[in-house]
Formats: C-alpha cells, sequence, structure tokens
C-alpha cells in the first residue's frame, strides 16, 4: 500500500514538473508535433499517477491482492514506457521509439482491467 501511494505521488509530481518543462523549456525550441506528444506523455503520466494512487488506497482493504498488486506495477511499466518513450520521442526525435509506445498502453489497459477484475470480486 505504502509503496504505491509513494510510486504514485512521486509520478504525479514528476507529470507537473515535466508538463512546466515543456511549457516553460520547451517552447520555440521543439516542433508542435513534438510538443504534442510531449503533451500527452504528460497527461496520461498523471492519469496513471493517479491509478497508482487508488492502488495504494485500495490495498488499504486487501493489502495482498495480487490483481490490485499487479495493476499497480503495470501502470508504473505503463508509464516508463508509453510516457518515457513519448518524452524521448519529443526531444530526439527517434521515430523508432513509437514502436515503444504501445507496449506501454497495453500496460496501461491490461492494469486497469485488473483493477475493475479485483472491484467486481471483492469490493
Amino acid at each position: 500500500m505504502k509503496l504505491f501511494i509513494i510510486i504514485g505521488a512521486i509520478n504525479a509530481f514528476l507529470s507537473v514538473a515535466l508538463g512546466a518543462f515543456g511549457a516553460h523549456g520547451l517552447e520555440g525550441k521543439v516542433e508542435g508535433k513534438y510538443m504534442d506528444n510531449w503533451q500527452t506523455a504528460v497527461q496520461y503520466q498523471m492519469f496513471h499517477a493517479i491509478g497508482i494512487l487508488i492502488v495504494g488506497l485500495l490495498m488499504s482493504k486487501m493489502p495482498d491482492s495480487s490483481l490490485l498488486n499487479w495493476s499497480g506495477w503495470l501502470m508504473l511499466f505503463g508509464i516508463i514506457f508509453f510516457s518515457g518513450s513519448l518524452y524521448v520521442l519529443a526531444l530526439t526525435k527517434i521515430s523508432v521509439l513509437g514502436a515503444i509506445t504501445p507496449i506501454g498502453g497495453v500496460a496501461f489497459l491490461a492494469g486497469w482491467v485488473l483493477m475493475v477484475i479485483f472491484a467486481v470480486k471483492h469490493l
């Protein structure tokens, strides 16, 4: 429980910091297409930071839930691969990184599905 709350809060913090960096530090230095990628990365990082926080809070009810445990780790994995690849793509323009992004998206989807299964079974 505590670990996921910490991970979620750190990712929420990073999302705000990276959003501010994008808005103020990259403005005029990165093409519009890549700024859009940056913004998408920031938004999805924040959405899933909140998801990880929810996992942590739900784990206070059932700390040994493997469904919640996997949900939290999949959301973190998704942030790293989805948002991380978009951040790097925006800064480097290495288009092959676009092939990594969907892996993170699938991890996000799987994490939410596991949370739904947990809710159906236990709430």
